[in-house]
């Protein structure tokens, strides 16, 4: 049921814990700066996030920087061509070392070194050398050269952060004993890793500050009742009707099926449709059905009423052909409908006239983000 408020929000949830799939997330956990506060640990701190593609840096010392919540994070190709994850934070004193680093334009470096006293680590994370004046006491009058004592690199190395991949998209997990990301993902992990996704590059990405919550815009992803009034280029091709959402533990797929079949070299997976995916809590893989290709959104909270948007486009040549281009361009007027949509459900939002909306049979997969925010929370 939708919940009007008449200002006794607070002390009269009409249901807490939005069990009755009709009962959308309470209002203010989509305008409450407390609830934005939370999320970073209770959320972004105990479920695997995408942390970006590992053909960005192909080669031992490609690394770029990752911003999730206040953690900031060097994501880098090891010597033995793994990929490791480290808190960008120094063991000396705590400085931030690299500079952020997009994994639009990822730098290159044999070692990771702090400027502020030339701590240097290797790619494993490994304390490597320290300046001389870590060696002598010559400032010191209370301490003889003889008596300090070495740096242990062990006990000086990166903080690392939980790594692992399904096919080229590398995630990290910051909690301590995180539940293994083939768990989280199920069979997600499975489908993808079917696909050859490491022959596809990045091609574009596009990137939009948007005016609310994050999870209106997640929430928009993952259903298409607004599709025919709202889409209506987009869906002039596609068979509403005989399209499904799927619903998993920690993701959903909605797969758009077309009025016409489209070519077979049209479209990197099996399926005459195009399939979309949402993993829990922030990231999407966007499998077309009329483009040689697939893209992904991250969607990251800036603070309770703004996210950024990273629309990344990957096709099997960096070098886009005019179709590719006008591709992206539909895929663009998409996001900007889109945009419209959610900025304007922000406001009302933001009114503080509702306490809680009411969801439709069609939305089940919006249902199953927010029992996920709640489950969340409770932890």
């Amino acid at each position: 049921m939708t919940r009007w408020n008449n200002g006794r929000d607070e002390v009269e949830p009409v249901s807490p814990d939005i069990t009755d799939e009709t009962n959308a997330l309470p209002a203010r956990y989509f305008t409450d700066p407390d609830v934005h506060e939370m999320e970073k640990e209770n959320v972004f701190g105990r479920y695997w996030v995408y942390a970006g593609h590992a053909n960005c840096i192909p080669e031992p010392g490609d690394h770029f920087t990752r911003s999730i919540g206040d953690r900031e994070i060097i994501i880098v190709r090891t010597q033995d061509g793994d990929i490791e994850a480290f808190y960008n934070v120094c063991a000396h004193r705590g400085s931030a070392m690299v500079e952020e680093t997009p994994m639009t334009d990822p730098g290159n470096a044999s070692r990771i070194q702090c400027p502020y006293h030339l701590w240097t680590y290797d790619l494993e994370g490994e304390l490597a050398s320290t300046p001389k004046s870590f060696e002598d006491a010559r400032l010191n009058p209370d301490l003889e050269d003889e008596d300090v004592s070495p740096v242990d690199p062990e006990e000086n190395s990166l903080m690392s952060v939980h790594t692992d991949r399904i096919g080229p998209f590398v995630f990290v997990n910051f909690d301590e004993e995180p539940m293994s990301l083939a768990e989280q993902a199920g069979t997600m992990k499975t489908e993808l890793e079917s696909l050859p996704l490491e022959e596809y590059h990045l091609s574009r990405r596009i990137v939009s500050e948007v005016a609310c919550n994050w999870k209106v815009f997640a929430g928009n992803y993952s259903e298409c009742d607004h599709c025919q009034t709202n889409h209506q280029d987009w869906v002039k091709d596609l068979e509403l009707l005989d399209s499904e959402l799927e619903v998993n533990d920690y993701h959903w797929i909605l797969h758009y099926k077309h009025r016409e079949d489209v070519e077979d070299e049209m479209r990197i997976h099996d399926e005459h449709e195009a399939k979309f995916y949402y993993f829990w809590p922030n990231f999407t893989v966007n499998m077309y059905g009329t483009a040689d290709g697939y893209g992904t959104y991250i969607i990251d909270p800036i603070d309770e009423g703004r996210f950024q948007l990273v629309a990344d486009y990957y096709f099997r040549d960096p070098d886009l052909t005019e179709e590719e281009e006008t591709f992206i361009r539909t895929s663009r007027q998409l996001q900007e409908e889109d945009i419209e949509l959610v900025e304007r459900q922000q406001r009302g939002l933001n009114s503080g006239a509702i306490a809680q909306a009411r969801l439709g049979p069609n939305e089940h997969t919006v249902h199953r983000l927010h029992r996920l925010a709640q489950e969340a929370y409770e932890a």
